[in-house]
């Protein structure tokens, strides 16, 4: 059986799209084969700046002849139908066959598709791929059509067994298939001729083209790392980086250049972002000062120089960028030492959102949420406050506005120098945190209440515009926010009312969402303001917002999402949709845990499904309990009682939510069940009572064995109707004190 390689060369591909064009190529050639019934043994892509490798092995010589039976129309059948019935198969009358079936006489037609040379199939699927390849940007150029992500120069198509080398017959856009390729650019830009991949490979490298991406990771990063630790230094870790670089040279040249002594003193995150984003350089550290002292480049040639020429280069281009970036630095820390606060005022003509106003804006309601989750985290007020009003200041700072990626970081230095706390500027870092799943959350109280205050102002304002997430759609990182806020409760162990806080955030969002109104009389304007008591002509942000932060104005909104007015309805629903989101981060959360959706429903259900914390509590107590066999039979006994005692209510038209009495009791096990139901309820309020859902999950466990006995002892529709719905009683009691803890209804299986 032959083996396939592909190869199209082309002007270099961006090295961001290079692993998905590799893994592209792959996946549409192959399944064009297989598609077209040539099957193979295995498969591998490859890429360089200049070129996408394919070779698939144990490729067959050609397609299967296939042998198909049709059912067509009865005999008997217009002669319309059977003639379309005749193109649609492909043959012509006398090749049908009639039998006879249980509806009568049928037509059959046998159809055969002889099998193709395996050049004719790579070459229809390869010139598919071609023409269909789906770059994320592409280009045309000349007069052809063709469109690719630069301009396509070669295509090497070959088909090769012990027998020899066959070159696939193909053209596309003038561009005609051939068995040769070209080495490096410069080093190596003559044609050579290719009969296999093993000789591809080998003929590249000596032609200075690796052509394995990771073999290239692998060198640049070992040859850095040897000559870093010849100086006594060590190369700071970026494996997005590393796989860029990698994706940029086809034969990787590593050289080490120093950076001048004038910009040592900037800080590290400046220096490494600066050499990363403009210059796609390694940052070499020193190990006892922890400061950048040196550079990694990689160049894509060797030169009789060993690189010198290259490396000067290279450090007259950086020391110009550096300069750039020390004067940034220098004039950002003369405002930040004079007044910080000048940099607020610049937020204030900053627009965060056309219908959520400006940053400033944004930032009052931060300060506002933020002084009231203070308490409940047990941080500093004044602290909280002061770190929510300077958290987002370098927003306006010179090297946030070249470095976007730093901001947060630059925040904490520029507050640090103004004289603030540790604990403040430590906020403006941390408050973005966390910023993915893997991410640490914050952990210093003060960072924990802005990070959460910033991420439910974000949340509580989306709602209340309706802008929310949709499908795979999210612009805003909403999911992102709510995980965070989510993963920030859990992990730090705060007891935060959510539903009560979302309120305080939304009736903020409202307020300010009115003050933005062109007509200042319209009637959703005169319930806020008559709810905040205004007399609906306020127009000042900060005057709004402290009317909204109000603990009463608050208690009067929350009273009115549940009012039969119907003045909130769509507010209320927005809040309650907002509630839900959390719930579901909170079921991605415990899903990695180990924890079932099914469990966290059943948890949900019970009180305090605002409670974070408490939630998981009871969702991992819950886990640990139906993984017992007695958890498991408890289950499926309340399973049992709760079907019957569904049916019977819906029979019968009414609930059975109360009256159980012992004296109707017949059956000992029916006095041991109430006996064993009293000691059960007493001892779940007082678990649940100090939060202890282990005890209370244990103690809905013990009604096990009673709950069996009574089922096996007893019938519960019996003809005696007093003790008929005495007993649906006592499944009524089952229900509700297993309800205190779980709605277990929920649980599948």
């Amino acid at each position: 059986m032959p083996d396939l390689l592909i190869e199209l060369l082309s002007e270099e591909i961006p090295a961001r799209m290079q692993a998905r064009a590799r893994e592209d190529l792959k996946k549409r050639m192959t399944d064009g084969l297989v598609e077209a019934g040539l099957t193979y043994a295995s498969a591998a892509a490859f890429s360089t700046p200049r070129r996408l490798a394919l070779t698939v092995e144990g490729v067959l010589a050609a397609s299967p002849t296939v042998r198909e039976e049709r059912k067509g129309p009865k005999a008997d059948a217009p002669d319309k139908v059977i003639d379309g019935f005749l193109r649609g198969a492909g043959v012509t009358r006398d090749q049908l066959e009639t039998r006879e079936t249980p509806k009568g006489p049928v037509l059959f037609a046998m159809i055969e598709r002889p099998g193709r040379p395996a050049g004719e199939i790579v070459a229809d699927a390869l010139e598919d791929v071609i023409r269909t390849f789906p770059w994320p940007k592409s280009m045309r150029w000349g007069s052809g059509t063709l469109r690719w992500v630069r301009p396509l120069q070669s295509i090497l198509c070959i088909l090769s067994n012990a027998e020899g080398v066959e070159t696939v017959p193909l053209e596309v856009e003038g561009i005609r298939s051939v068995d040769r390729t070209v080495g490096h650019r410069f080093m190596a830009p003559n044609p050579f001729s290719v009969s296999s991949f093993d000789d591809y490979a080998a003929k590249l490298k000596r032609a200075y083209v690796v052509l394995d991406a990771s073999e290239r990771a692998d060198h640049i990063w070992a040859d850095a790392t040897n000559q870093a630790f010849a100086a006594g230094l060590e190369v700071v870790e970026d494996p997005g980086l590393l796989t860029e670089v990698a994706g940029l040279v086809e034969w990787p040249v590593v050289l080490m250049g120093k950076i001048e002594p004038d910009f040592l003193d900037l800080p590290t995150e400046v220096l490494q972002t600066s050499m990363k984003e403009h210059q796609k350089f390694f940052s070499v550290r020193n190990p006892s000062t922890g400061r950048i002292e040196q550079f990694i480049t990689v160049a894509n040639r060797e030169t009789v120089d060993h690189g010198e020429t290259i490396l000067a280069g290279n450090q007259k281009v950086l020391s110009a960028r550096l300069a750039d970036a020390k004067f940034f630095w220098e004039n950002d820390l003369r405002v930040a030492e004079d007044d910080i606060h000048a940099w607020l005022q610049c937020l204030e003509t900053v627009t965060f959102h056309n219908r959520l106003g400006s940053q400033g804006d944004r930032i009052r309601r931060t300060v506002a949420l933020a002084e009231h989750l203070a308490p409940i985290i047990g941080a500093d007020v004044d602290n909280s406050v002061e770190a929510a009003q300077l958290a987002k200041a370098d927003l306006s700072s010179e090297v946030v506005y070249e470095f976007p990626e730093l901001q947060g970081v630059m925040g904490r230095y520029y507050i640090e120098r103004s004289g603030r706390p540790a604990a403040v500027a430590g906020a403006a870092e941390d408050h973005y945190s966390p910023l993915g799943p893997s991410d640490a959350v914050p952990n210093s109280p003060v960072s924990v209440v802005v990070a959460l205050a910033d991420k439910l102002d974000l949340l509580a304002g989306f709602w209340a515009i309706d802008e929310k997430p949709t499908g795979s759609k999210d612009p805003f990182a909403l999911r992102r926010a709510a995980l965070g806020v989510t993963r920030i409760l859990i992990e730090i162990d705060v007891r935060l009312p959510l539903e009560a806080t979302l309120a305080r955030a939304y009736l903020t969002h409202l307020a300010m969402r009115d003050l933005m109104l062109t007509d200042r009389q319209g009637d959703s304007c005169k319930l806020i303001a008559a709810l905040l008591d205004a007399d609906g002509s306020v127009t000042d942000a900060s005057a709004v917002i402290r009317a909204a932060s109000d603990p009463a104005n608050i208690e009067r909104f929350r009273e009115a999402l549940t009012s039969e007015t119907g003045d909130f309805q769509e507010d209320a629903k927005a809040l309650a949709d907002l509630l839900l989101f959390f719930h579901d981060r909170l079921k991605v959360v415990l899903k990695d845990q180990g924890i079932r959706q099914d469990i966290v429903d059943a948890c949900l259900s019970a009180e305090g499904g605002d409670d974070l914390v408490r939630l998981v509590k009871r969702a991992r107590a819950l886990h640990e309990v139906l993984s017992t066999e007695d958890g498991d039979n408890l289950l499926q006994g309340f399973k049992r009682a709760n079907n019957i005692l569904s049916r019977a209510e819906e029979k019968d038209g009414v609930k059975y939510a109360f009256g159980a009495d012992p004296k109707f009791a017949e059956d000992a096990s029916e006095r041991a069940l109430f006996h064993a139901l009293d000691a059960a309820e007493a001892q779940i309020d007082a678990a649940l009572a100090t939060d202890d859902d282990r005890s209370a999950m244990a103690a809905l466990a013990a009604l096990r064995g009673p709950i069996d006995a009574f089922f096996d002892a007893v019938q519960i529709n019996t003809d005696n109707q007093v003790v008929r719905r005495n007993r649906l009683n006592i499944l009524s009691r089952i229900r509700s004190a297993s309800s205190r803890v779980a709605d277990l209804s929920q649980i599948g299986g």
